[in-house]
């Protein structure tokens, strides 16, 4: 099958076999808490890697299918590639498994496949009539048309099928945006002695790799990743559709509260209120209206919120609206989210939907214009065009008139519009998500002072190895702007094509100081005479040093001067170049290279490095052999 990374989910009525269907899978027992070991049903998440053959291992999440445990199934079933709705072949369908299908609607999870648990139990007329049971349940679902396998954990019957079955199904999942950004909601974190911070969870997107500075939110923390692990082993990098587990440093346990999220700096906010289309279960026990409290979960997180119904005083059973969720706890939440509601006493699963924007203003009710606004973000031209970008990065005009369709004025209107409302930005003449932008913004400064902890030496990061670093995507002039942003604000300085953090100064070695000494000394004695930088190091016993590097610290230093590649100066000798230069055309209107060799005293090679220099800085202006002043240094 296609190389990819996957993550297959349970669900299902409690005791109904999903623990031991996955141990019986992947050999690894998921119950690891002693309180579930004991009362034999799950309780928290637990987590299994599945072999599928020629080198793909699928995480698997094994949710507890109790009722009082729904919160922990939210938090692991969000994110799915691949769910197991699992019946006991004795029971039938049960309210869980009712729920539980429920949720995975409401979250639009896309694939599953129907197991009949405990096979060796019932006599296989009697599998016939569950399997018609569980088909009659999940008609008009994502699962009507799924497979069903009928297993058994104890004898192993059913179970290659299953495999088989599993694989067939993951080849038709889409691969993850591995290259975006970086989106990791915690479902676990725990102290090692002597380690510091574990957290782990199911990587949505984007890819992690040690030494890595991520943003915990909602503490909006920045967290340095020491080591990443998938399935107990270290790896190089993670990437999306794999559970990692990642050592944080600078993030204390107290810090990562359950639902916490770790991902891109400043990509991402968290919020306390946010707008949504909400849909209200058709089974839902009573309407909803305007301020109800509800159980919001979203991802691993989970909060208690009101509903603001902005075009009505209640909402009724199957029927859906534009509300505003207003938050008691602050928490990560991303346009295009899927959430769950449930209702505050008792809890039941009564709706979910959609984030439309996470960061809103408060909304005054019964405004067209307001309600106008978020249907169009929701579903009409903006809303497409936002999506659009958001797949894109970023887009010049021209691109995104050939991704939408759209003529470009109205295009041009529109971006305008959203503009206004701090949904995308200008860079240049490209265009993208106001949340990209203070993304970089945030990024730029810890580049900038990753690569000087990395080259203590180095008097910044060149400005062209940072714009790589930071998006292949974003075009030079677009580059400009945004380091003129974080210039403006103080965050990195520009020193000629360098750019460092404002109180940065190279930090050499006592050895490297030596080696400098012993270059600007030599340079200095031997003035005019001077050879190349590889001749000077072999006659200093410096061969196999990194050249580049020590010549660079000492031209930004004002020591040396560089002429080309090959030919440096001592600052002082350089300075009575340019002095013998204006002196020479004093006396006569023109110089060939021998007359300016001849007055400098050095070779044919320096010599021709220097005017040619002389020339890239128009003092002079080469007429055949000749060179005639132009514009002289004072």
């Amino acid at each position: 099958m296609a190389q990819g990374h996957y993550i297959i989910g349970t669900a299902g009525h409690v005791d109904h076999g999903k623990s031991a269907l996955i141990k019986a899978l992947t050999g690894a027992e998921t119950d690891r808490l002693q309180q579930e070991k004991e009362r034999g049903i799950s309780i928290e998440l637990g987590f299994a890697p599945l072999d599928l053959g020629q080198g793909e291992i699928a995480g698997v999440v094994d949710v507890p299918g109790h009722e009082k445990f729904i919160p922990q199934m939210l938090s692991g079933i969000a994110g799915i590639d691949l769910v197991l709705l699992v019946v006991d072949a004795n029971e039938g369908v049960m309210p869980q498994t009712r729920e539980h299908l429920q949720i995975m609607q409401l979250l639009q999870l896309q694939r599953g496949i129907l197991v009949l648990s405990k096979a060796d139990l019932v006599e296989e007329e009697w599998l016939d009539i569950v399997e018609e049971e569980v088909r009659e349940q999940v008609a008009g679902s994502f699962l009507e048309k799924a497979p069903c396998c009928r297993v058994s954990a104890l004898t192993g019957s059913g179970l290659d099928g299953l495999q088989e079955c599993i694989r067939q199904q993951l080849q038709q999942v889409p691969a993850r945006d591995a290259s975006g950004a970086v989106r990791l909601p915690i479902d676990r974190c725990f102290s090692i002695s002597g380690f510091g911070t574990v957290v782990t969870g199911t990587l949505n997107s984007g890819s992690v790799r040690s030494g890595d500075t991520l943003e915990l939110l909602p503490a909006a923390v920045l967290a340095r990743v020491r080591e990443v692990q998938v399935h107990g082993a270290p790896v190089e990098v993670a990437s999306a559709g794999q559970r990692a587990a990642l050592n944080l440093s600078g993030v204390s346990r107290e810090q990562v509260p359950r639902g916490s999220v770790i991902g891109t700096p400043g990509l991402f906010r968290a919020t306390e209120r946010l707008d949504a289309r909400l849909q209200l279960l058709a089974e839902a026990a009573r309407p909803v209206k305007f301020r109800d409290p509800v159980h919001f979960h979203l991802g691993t997180a989970r909060s208690v919120g009101r509903v603001v119904l902005l075009d009505r005083e209640e909402l009724e059973p199957g029927e859906e609206a534009l509300v505003q969720l207003v938050l008691e706890q602050p928490l990560l939440a991303h346009r295009g989210d899927r959430f769950i509601i449930r209702s505050y006493s008792p809890m039941a699963t009564i709706g979910g939907g959609t984030v439309i924007d996470a960061e809103p203003q408060k909304h005054r009710r019964f405004r067209s214009e307001v309600t106008q606004r978020l249907q169009d973000l929701a579903s009409g031209d903006l809303g497409f065009w936002l999506q659009k970008l958001d797949e894109m990065g970023l887009a010049k005009l021209r691109e995104l008139e050939k991704q939408t369709g759209t003529g470009r004025e109205q295009l041009q209107q529109g971006l305008e519009q959203l503009q206004a409302a701090g949904q995308v930005e200008q860079l240049g003449d490209q265009w993208l998500l106001a949340e990209r932008v203070r993304s970089w913004l945030l990024q730029l400064p810890q580049l900038v002072a990753e690569y000087q902890r990395r080259h203590p030496l180095r008097h910044g990061i060149p400005r062209a190895t940072l714009q790589s670093q930071l998006s292949g995507q974003l075009a030079p002039k677009g580059f400009d702007v945004l380091l003129e942003r974080a210039a403006s604000s103080g965050d990195i300085v520009a020193r000629g094509d360098l750019l460092a953090t404002p109180d940065w100064q190279p930090q050499p070695t006592p050895e490297e100081l030596q080696i400098l000494e012993k270059l600007d000394r030599h340079y200095q004695e031997q003035g005019f005479a001077v050879k190349n930088c590889n001749e000077t190091l072999s006659q200093l016993g410096l061969d196999g040093l990194d050249a580049e590097l020590y010549f660079s610290y000492l031209v930004e230093e004002k020591k040396l001067k560089k002429l080309n590649q090959e030919s440096y100066l001592h600052m002082l000798s350089y300075q009575r170049a340019e002095q013998l230069l204006v002196e020479l055309f004093a006396e006569q209107g023109s110089l060939t290279l021998a007359q300016f060799r001849d007055r400098l005293g050095s070779g044919r090679k320096l010599t021709q490095a220097l005017l040619e220099f002389f020339d890239s800085c128009k003092y002079t202006r080469r007429t055949g052999e000749e060179r005639v002043p132009w514009q002289l240094p004072e």
